[in-house]
């Protein structure tokens, strides 16, 4: 094996010490496969939720977002958007919604190489999947905040409504309309993922890092 393949994929553990210590070197990537089967059960839940709450509407108007798409009453509130010159939603963060389901198995498939690594190299496969979560919810702002920045001048209500950045966890208040948002079940998933994956990178070093101190030494 070429020696710079040796030094990523970092030193093995011969089979005496994972009879001696099969916790202490199974641990890593057994948090590992508990993170990759959060992520997968996230991507059939919703990753983010809101209420549109106004007097007309005693029932309010709902959105849930997945990682691919949006249901609820989106055409209900593009109607209302529309009034004030707000694009429709299904413009925003298509290409995004397109790889969602692809970008999620390829995390999965970065955890799983991350695994078999016992080198400093497994930070850098596990990080971009561990601040998933917060990348997702800084998306959703910015598209937010461009639709609600943005607004048609030509629009019949464009006068009634200053531009707004709706919030996308908590309250907030659009013209007579308010806006409820609150993480899905998909996101929270993800969330205590990127916390196995905290501890999982916690025991991968305690495991591995005596094993590549040895190996430079020899």
């Amino acid at each position: 094996m070429p020696r710079f393949i040796e030094k990523i994929i970092g030193p093995r553990v011969n089979q005496y010490e994972l009879r001696k210590h099969g916790l202490k070197y199974g641990l890593p990537g057994g948090l590992l496969l508990v993170a990759r089967i959060l992520l997968l059960v996230s991507l059939f839940l919703p990753y983010w939720q809101m209420d549109l709450v106004a007097p007309q509407y005693p029932d309010n108007l709902h959105l849930t977002a997945y990682v691919n798409q949006l249901t609820g009453d989106v055409e209900e509130i593009d109607g209302l958007n529309h009034y004030i010159g707000m694009r429709s939603l299904h413009e925003a963060a298509q290409i995004e919604r397109t790889v969602g389901v692809y970008v999620m198995i390829f995390f999965v498939v970065l955890l799983e190489l991350a695994s078999f690594i016992h080198s400093r190299w497994t930070v850098l496969l596990v990080i971009p999947v561990m601040f998933f979560p917060f990348v997702f919810l800084i998306d959703l702002h910015l598209w937010m905040s461009h639709f609600g920045q943005n607004l048609d001048p030509n629009a019949p209500l464009s006068n009634a409504v200053d531009p707004f950045v709706p919030p996308v966890l908590g309250t907030g208040m659009v013209g007579q309309f308010k806006t409820v948002a609150w993480p899905g079940v998909g996101l929270i998933l993800s969330g205590v993922a990127s916390v196995v994956m905290l501890f999982a990178l916690f025991f991968h070093r305690r495991a591995y890092l005596p094993l590549v101190k040895a190996s430079k030494k020899a």
